[in-house]
């Protein structure tokens, strides 16, 4: 089985090119996803994908439908997810996914979540054309 969890990882392995955004604002989780009806917290969140904690690996690499949402906004964004990879932490584990498809304008309405999430979390004054451009830019990590 760990060989098989191994030869995963390093075929699907994440990859972001987009910089990860910490899925909390002053402290409280912000940005959470709804998978087979349950509805968990994430870690971080990017145009390209996202990471949450579990407990146990997957069972292999599978794609799965999604909704994001974002603490305090009754609107979702929906669509498609594969999972990329299984880090082993503290507690339980890491869960990498990447986006597949979005439903509608789910793409640009994410970019505009996070351009706001960048904006209101900046510990400098920062412009909306300045945190779009983070958000669109390579990952700064």
């Amino acid at each position: 089985m760990a060989d098989d969890l191994t030869a995963v990882d390093a075929e699907h392995s994440e990859r972001r090119r987009r910089q990860r955004f910490v899925a909390r604002r002053w402290g409280n989780v912000c940005f959470w996803v709804v998978i087979d009806g349950q509805r968990q917290p994430l870690n971080d969140l990017s145009l390209e994908g996202f990471s949450l904690p579990m407990g146990v690996p997957p069972l292999g690499n599978r794609e799965f439908p999604f909704a994001l949402q974002l603490e305090g906004i009754p609107d979702e964004i929906r669509g498609v997810a594969r999972n990329m990879n299984f880090v082993v932490g503290e507690g339980g584990g890491q869960l990498g996914c990447s986006f597949v498809s979005f439903e509608g304008d789910g793409a640009v309405q994410l970019h505009d979540w996070l351009t706001v999430h960048v904006i209101s979390t900046a510990t400098i004054r920062i412009s909306e054309k300045e945190a779009a451009a983070i958000v669109s830019g390579p990952s700064l990590i």
